[in-house]
């Protein structure tokens, strides 16, 4: 398991990955999510990108600052149009999102990836095997995260080693 205080080449990888891809929408599929939002947590708070995480019982909240919560967040079609609305830069996880999903947000996701503005905005559904809805296909791109990092090999008397 990633130590979770200590940054890890695979998240931040997975992070550039995510800012650089050319698609709002983003289908993170991973079998990890706590390890992965651990690790986004410590990017955030480290490296000062603005990543936040959307999940039904407390609606978006702020990786890099505890404490910060968008008030009027917690149904999936606020949330939405919150990241639609908003003018800055950020990483927007979903996490839980499947069953929050109605027919009628795809009306706010196809908008949301056709976006044209300066401040690019992520929308990242993570989880583990999910499918999004047929009507977004071609609208979003689809990122499959390590479960694990590779080990590090060292040489020692001859020989690799863990």
């Amino acid at each position: 398991m990633l130590d979770k205080q200590a940054e890890s080449p695979v998240a931040q990888k997975l992070l550039d990955r995510i800012v650089r891809s050319p698609q709002h929408l983003i289908a993170l599929d991973t079998p990890n999510v706590a390890e992965m939002l651990a690790q986004m947590r410590v990017l955030a708070m480290r490296g000062g990108t603005s990543i936040y995480v959307w999940d039904p019982d407390g609606g978006i909240d702020s990786l890099r600052e505890s404490g910060l919560h968008v008030p009027g967040s917690k149904r999936i079609a606020d949330a939405l149009r919150y990241v639609l609305q908003s003018m800055h830069f950020g990483v927007y996880l979903f996490v839980d999102f499947a069953e929050h999903l109605r027919p009628a947000d795809t009306v706010l996701l196809r908008r949301i990836s056709r976006m044209q503005t300066v401040n690019e905005r992520k929308l990242v559904f993570v989880g583990s095997d999910f499918e999004l809805p047929e009507e977004l296909d071609g609208m979003f791109e689809r990122i499959t995260a390590a479960n694990r990092e590779q080990p590090r090999l060292k040489l020692r008397d001859g020989r690799w080693v863990e």
